[in-house]
């Protein structure tokens, strides 16, 4: 019997006017109708309603849709491939601009005398400085943070390079050492977990081993850090985190 059109609206989350509206156009019409005059729809009809939204969220336009599913590439299989190329165009697009703004965000919030163009090249995709804001907010460290600050204030552009271009060679190589199956407790880990803090003791504040124990509980339960640790490799929150406090039980036994 097939689809009633308030289901495939129910299906595609789309109204009933915007499937009578294909209808009416020509885009998509029912397979069948019922007895009483009322669409039915076919799983074809599915596949192709569903090639249609896709093309829809692209951007194409109705007409554009409908020389696309109705040119000399109607294997369904072409449509996706070709909406897979689509699709991932967009997705590195919105990504790029994701970036820059958030760059843009992070300048403006760090507050460094730098050119648009340096703020964008010099920083990365996240702020260094939450490192001190949120030990102020988790340790009460007034101490710590007035440090930072006061470290900061002195940075130029060569400064946050270098610090940028630290942190990404400390994340390749944890990235290499989650990829060859290290374990947190290994002497590998736990010495990427120590460069880990004396990196944070270098550019912002001493980051006593209970600080920095508090702060990797922080990079698997935080969202902000816990994307950036993923973005170096799947699953590197949960091992920095275990790194870090076999780290400081080696240091306290």
């Amino acid at each position: 019997m097939g689809y009633s059109v308030g289901q495939v609206a129910g299906f595609a989350g789309v109204t009933v006017r915007t499937l009578h509206h294909y209808d009416e156009v020509g885009l998509l019409h029912p397979s069948s109708r019922s007895h009483a005059g009322h669409r039915r729809y076919d799983d074809a009809d599915l596949d192709r309603l569903q090639q249609i939204l896709y093309y829809r969220e692209l951007g194409f336009p109705l007409d554009q849709v409908a020389v696309l599913l109705d040119g000399p590439a109607t294997d369904p299989r072409e449509h996706l491939r070709r909406q897979h190329e689509l699709l991932t165009a967009r997705i590195a697009e919105l990504t790029r601009m994701a970036a820059a703004v958030e760059r843009a965000m992070e300048a403006r919030k760090m507050g460094i005398n730098l050119t648009p163009e340096e703020k964008f090249e010099v920083f990365g995709d996240r702020d260094p400085e939450e490192y001190a804001a949120e030990s102020e907010r988790r340790w009460g460290g007034t101490h710590s943070y007035q440090e930072s600050q006061r470290r900061i204030a002195g940075y130029g552009k060569e400064d946050w390079r270098r610090m940028r271009d630290e942190i990404t060679a400390w994340g390749a190589r944890y990235r290499a050492l989650m990829e060859a199956g290290g374990a947190p407790g290994s002497e590998a880990a736990m010495e990427l977990a120590e460069a880990h803090r004396q990196h944070i003791s270098r550019w912002f504040f001493d980051c006593h081993r209970k600080i920095h124990e508090g702060l990797a509980e922080m990079y698997v339960t935080d969202p902000r850090f816990r994307a950036y640790y993923q973005s170096i490799h799947p699953g590197l929150p949960e091992h920095l985190r275990e790194a870090i406090r076999a780290n400081a039980g080696r240091a306290a036994g």
